[in-house]
């Protein structure tokens, strides 16, 4: 006890307070009780933010993959099945590429025009994977030079690579198209697909009538007599007619030419059927200008058939959009493979898009 507890208890007449764990006098055994000292509160558990973190990830997956599931091809061939990927830099099996023409052939930088085409096409022959080619055209045709052009890339493609284009017509295979399609090793169409329209077309509209009713004068000022011939503001000449006549026939003999060329068929069989008019997909079948009615899959089973494989899955060869969202896609597929995701995430890594 320390001097000034025993000062205390003279003074205030205080017993000394009790030592925590000392007998209690008569208590038989007792001692005084420790002193109670609060215990640290427990450190709570983070775990259920891990779990909410990968819940909502989860979800997001499912969420991107049903955006995804759209644009997925599954295909099945008759030498084997194929799954599907989107891609084509990070493809790691063999696969059949899909190009789709779908809508006017003109030049507007995307695959229905020259320049987009080559630049898939030229993909395609650079990538060991990609083996084969499938165009799937829905178009009505368009420029004639635009065209011409996109026949002679997918005859240069066929000849220089050795892999095999096969065409799948859907609803509408016609004029600039069909010349396109013409240059591939195997046509499919639909029953009901409007094939062919092998001809060639000019159109100048003569306004002068309408102008005159409105009260409405226009002088042109030309260099020579005919250079405003195609302006509408006039009738043509006979003279006019009769070259813009020629001008038609001529680039139409070219398009027949073509025609004949890659179908193999002889020039005057396929001037008879230049009519400008379409024919179903049975008659084309049966006059010679497509080769099976059959569906995209079917297509898509040709095409692996004539590169001789068994096993592979399909690629859009489309414009490239982003590296995020390619690896989106390759995630969202159901059969996807570690190895592609690790290849695309390298890949990306590589390129300075990805960091820690």
């Amino acid at each position: 006890m320390s001097q000034n507890d025993t000062w205390q208890q003279q003074v205030w007449q205080q017993p000394p307070a009790p030592q925590p764990g000392a007998p209690i006098p008569g208590g038989e055994g007792a001692y005084y009780a420790q002193p109670y000292a609060p215990q640290p509160a427990p450190k709570k558990s983070r775990g259920w933010i891990v779990a909410l973190v990968a819940v909502v990830l989860v979800f997001v997956l499912l969420a991107v993959g049903m955006v995804s599931c759209a644009g997925v091809m599954t295909s099945f061939g008759s030498l084997g099945t194929s799954s599907s990927t989107s891609g084509v830099d990070y493809l790691m099996s063999d696969a059949v590429g899909v190009i789709e023409l779908d809508g006017t052939i003109q030049y507007d930088g995307s695959t229905c025009s020259p320049e987009g085409l080559k630049e898939q096409l030229d993909i395609a022959a650079e990538n060991g994977h990609v083996k084969a080619i499938v165009l799937r055209v829905n178009s009505g045709g368009g420029t004639a030079t635009a065209g011409e052009e996109m026949s002679e890339y997918v005859r240069e493609f066929s000849e220089s690579t050795g892999k095999p284009v096969v065409v799948s017509s859907a609803a509408t295979n016609a004029s600039a198209a069909y010349e396109i399609s013409s240059q591939a090793d195997y046509i499919f169409t639909a029953k009901s697909t409007a094939i062919g329209s092998i001809g060639t077309a000019m159109q100048v509209t003569d306004l002068s009538g309408l102008y005159e009713l409105l009260g409405i004068s226009i002088d042109n000022i030309t260099s020579s007599d005919s250079k405003d011939s195609s302006y509408g503001t006039r009738a043509l000449t006979e003279e006019e007619r009769a070259y813009y006549q020629a001008m038609v026939d001529q680039i139409n003999e070219t398009f027949v030419q073509t025609v004949a060329e890659g179908r193999g068929m002889a020039v005057e069989e396929v001037r008879a059927l230049a009519t400008g008019l379409t024919f179903t997909g049975i008659d084309a079948v049966e006059n010679g200008l497509a080769d099976e009615v059959g569906t995209q899959q079917d297509a898509v089973a040709k095409a692996a058939e004539l590169a001789n494989m068994s096993a592979y899955t399909t690629v859009a060869l489309e414009p490239a959009g982003s590296d995020l969202s390619t690896l989106l896609d390759l995630m969202s597929s159901s059969d996807v493979s570690v190895e592609n995701l690790v290849a695309a995430m390298k890949e990306m890594e590589n390129d300075g898009r990805l960091a820690h």
